[in-house]
Formats: C-alpha cells, sequence, structure tokens
C-alpha cells in the first residue's frame, strides 16, 4: 500500500503524455487534400461493319466512282481521323469521321489507304490512288556526332634568338651562341 501513490502518478503521467501527444499531432496535421477520381480513358468503339466477315458472313461495300480520295490524315483516336475527298469534280474537302460531305453522304470511316462513306444508308469505298500511296511522317534521326579529333601533341620550339646577339662574321662581340 505504500506505493499507490507512485504506482497511480505514473499511470496518470503516461495518460498525460498520451494526451499531449494526440493533442499536438491533431493540431499540427496538415489540412485533408480532396481526391480526384483520374479521367476516364477514351473508349473505342469498335466498327460492327467489320465483323460481319466473321465465320464466313459477307460484308457488302460498292466502290464509289463520283468521289475520288486525295489524302487521309490520321489520329491516335480513329473518331478524330480526317479525309481529304474531292466529290462530283468540286474543289476539294478536309472531312472529319460522322461529317456530311454532301447532304446525304456522311464519312463512316477513315483507313490507312480508303474511306467509307454512307449514302442514303448504303456503303461505297473510295481507294486512295497508287501514286498517293500512305506516308507516315516520323521525326527524322539525329545525325551522328562527329568523332573527335585528338588534338595534336604541343610541339617545343627553342626560343628565337635575336641575330644581334649571335657571334658571326657581321657580329664580332656579341656573346657566343649556344648549340643544342
Amino acid at each position: 500500500m505504500k506505493r499507490w501513490p507512485l504506482v497511480t502518478s505514473f499511470v496518470l503521467f503516461l495518460a498525460l503524455c498520451a494526451s499531449l501527444a494526440y493533442w499536438t499531432l491533431q493540431v499540427l496535421e496538415p489540412p485533408a487534400r480532396g481526391v480526384a477520381a483520374p479521367p476516364a480513358p477514351a473508349r473505342y468503339v469498335p466498327n460492327l461493319a467489320q465483323a460481319g466477315g466473321l465465320f464466313g458472313g459477307q460484308t457488302r461495300v460498292e466502290v464509289a466512282t463520283n468521289y475520288r480520295l486525295q489524302g487521309v490524315v490520321m489520329a491516335g483516336n480513329p473518331a478524330e481521323s480526317v479525309a481529304i475527298l474531292v466529290a462530283d469534280g468540286k474543289p476539294s474537302q478536309a472531312v472529319r469521321v460522322g461529317r456530311d460531305l454532301l447532304p446525304g453522304v456522311t464519312v463512316k470511316e477513315v483507313g490507312r489507304n480508303h474511306v467509307l462513306l454512307s449514302e442514303d444508308g448504303q456503303e461505297k469505298r473510295v481507294e486512295l490512288p497508287a501514286e498517293l500511296a500512305p506516308q507516315t511522317l516520323a521525326p527524322r534521326p539525329a545525325p551522328a556526332p562527329a568523332p573527335a579529333r585528338a588534338a595534336p601533341p604541343p610541339t617545343r620550339t627553342a626560343p628565337a634568338v635575336p641575330s644581334t646577339l649571335q657571334r658571326g662574321p657581321g657580329n664580332p662581340g656579341a656573346a657566343p651562341a649556344i648549340q643544342r
């Protein structure tokens, strides 16, 4: 019974330390930041007309004769690709997928060397001419660095001795020349 006050004061001291630690952490804790959900990735929408050829099915696509494909600009997202078309001899137009080329004629799909048009519900395919073969723009490779030239070793030359100090027939009183 003589140690009761000592044990009680030790337990109360531990409770005081725990309470001080808790409230210190509560006061010094940084405010919580809001967490935003990541953006949803772009969904790939497959062309169901291409699936018609699976398991022996036949897809029917007519070749359009009154349209001419001048060029194709492929984008990472197929819905953002652009076709450059000439319709019925009119000036060329750049048309994005899903937009109308003419009233009733919509660009349905843009491929590397063809375009599918939907004309009054019928699909028509326009091929890129052979002389306008697809080209891929790629960054040019950096030129190879030129090999470093080794610096020539330094050459040591004897300092030039003025002719006035050399002994010779024209200068008899000069100091003797140093021979090496």
